[in-house]
């Protein structure tokens, strides 16, 4: 559906390099802190700038290969982009006809009636979360098979967020579609991705199954002692901390087994991003 190998983008102190691939039916989360690149990948993805190195293809063509049809196919939500202020909802609807040809406009009306979205009211009076729940329902409006989501529930409260997540699901049910999205709300990713990248300082750090994350990673906290007499075989990083040290783990059946006497914790997705970014290697 997606793939992109050893692309790469140089913004004076800044590089990008990044392969990772988006599998037909699957969501895959894009996580990192500000400034790691994730707006870049989605970016050179959409053609929306120039890369310096590598290779993208969507749907198996490169970006400026893809047909009109093609990028009708592609429905996206970008953090810094949105409808013009002085537009309604009425005002968008014939705007979206003509842009694509699968446009669902009773699907578009019903979406906007449930998330409380008033038709006649400029844009630019919406709050931030109206305007978030907009672009949502747009991009997902006209049946792309590709969904490009870069902080889509920004600015949402917990009830919205989980309304807009629903609707990504089952926006997901007849299997044929994928989803890229990047969140700084990491409850959001655990209960929605198949897979999740890790990117930091333009490199991605880690790729893994969510299940397989959420099962098999752990933080082991352990006293200077206990650290000496560790079999560091499965450490991925490390921590000091005041009692000793976090090390973070992908083999947290092997040190419940092997290790009874340590304080094994489940690592969460944040805790994970921490420890692979501010941990250090042994």
């Amino acid at each position: 559906m997606l793939k992109l190998e050893n692309v790469e983008k140089y913004y004076g102190d800044f590089n990008l390099n990044c392969s990772m691939e988006l599998r037909p039916g699957c969501i895959t989360g894009l996580i990192g802190p500000n400034g790691a690149g994730k707006t870049t990948v989605f970016k050179s993805v959409l053609g929306l700038i120039t890369v310096d190195g590598g290779r993208i293809t969507v749907f198996g063509k490169e970006p400026d290969s893809l047909t009109s049809q093609d990028r009708e196919d592609i429905g996206v939500v970008l953090a810094d982009s949105g409808f013009s202020g002085y537009l309604s909802i009425e005002d968008i609807i014939p705007v979206m006809e003509s842009l694509y040809k699968k446009f669902d406009k009773q699907e578009f009306r019903k979406k906007c009636k449930e998330f409380d979205l008033p038709f006649q009211k400029k844009i630019k009076d919406f709050s931030t979360g109206m305007k978030a729940k907009l672009k949502v329902i747009a991009a997902m409006s006209h049946g792309a098979r590709l969904l490009i989501l870069d902080e889509p529930t920004s600015g949402l409260d917990v009830i919205a967020r989980d309304e807009i997540l629903d609707y990504i699901r089952s926006y997901m049910e007849n299997g044929e579609r994928s989803v890229l999205i990047s969140s700084h709300i990491s409850g959001d990713l655990e209960t929605l991705c198949d897979d999740l990248y890790l990117i930091d300082g333009g490199n991605l750090v880690l790729h893994e199954e969510t299940d397989a994350l959420l099962g098999n990673y752990c933080l082991l906290k352990v006293t200077e002692k206990q650290y000496e007499e560790l079999d560091k075989r499965y450490i991925i990083k490390r921590r000091k901390e005041t009692f000793g040290y976090s090390c973070l783990s992908d083999r947290k059946q092997f040190y419940l087994e092997n290790s009874p006497g340590l304080v094994i914790e489940k690592g969460s997705i944040d805790e994970v991003i921490t420890m692979m970014i501010r941990g250090e290697k042994i």
